[in-house]
C-alpha cells in the first residue's frame, strides 16, 4: 500500500510534475498543429529537390547527372522539432515576475513562496 501524501506533498509534486503549453496556442491545438508543421517541412525539403533536380534536366550531357547531385546533396534539410512544455512553477514564476513589474506588490510575496516551496524539491533526473 502507498503511503498518503500530505497536500504541501501534492503541491509540491503539481509544481514540479505538470506541465504547461507555453507556445501561446490552444493546447489541444497541436492534434492538428503538429502534423501541419511536419508536413509543411516535408513540402519544403520536396519542393527544394525538385527545384535543384529540374536544372539537369534540359542538358543531355554526362557531367550534368553529378552537377545535379552535387546541387540536391548541397541543399540543407530543413527540420521541425516540438517545443516542449514547461513546468508550472515555471509559469508561475513568469507570471508573478509580469504581475510584479505592474506594480502588483502581493505578486512579489507569492513568487517567494513558490520558490520556497521549490527548494525542498527533490531533484528530477
Amino acid at each position: 500500500m502507498t503511503r498518503r501524501r500530505s497536500p504541501q506533498e501534492e503541491k509540491l509534486l503539481s509544481y514540479t510534475r505538470d506541465r504547461r503549453n507555453r507556445y501561446g496556442e490552444n493546447d489541444k491545438a497541436s492534434r492538428k498543429g503538429v502534423p501541419r508543421a511536419k508536413s509543411r517541412v516535408s513540402r519544403r525539403n520536396r519542393r527544394a529537390e525538385a527545384v535543384a533536380l529540374s536544372g539537369g534536366r534540359t542538358t543531355a550531357d554526362l557531367d550534368a547527372g553529378a552537377d545535379v547531385q552535387e546541387r540536391v546533396e548541397r541543399n540543407r534539410r530543413a527540420r521541425w522539432a516540438k517545443a516542449p512544455d514547461v513546468p508550472l512553477a515555471t509559469e508561475v514564476l513568469y507570471k508573478m515576475g509580469r504581475r510584479s513589474a505592474r506594480g502588483d506588490g502581493a505578486a512579489d510575496e507569492r513568487a517567494e513562496r513558490v520558490r520556497s516551496r521549490l527548494r525542498g524539491a527533490p531533484r528530477r533526473r
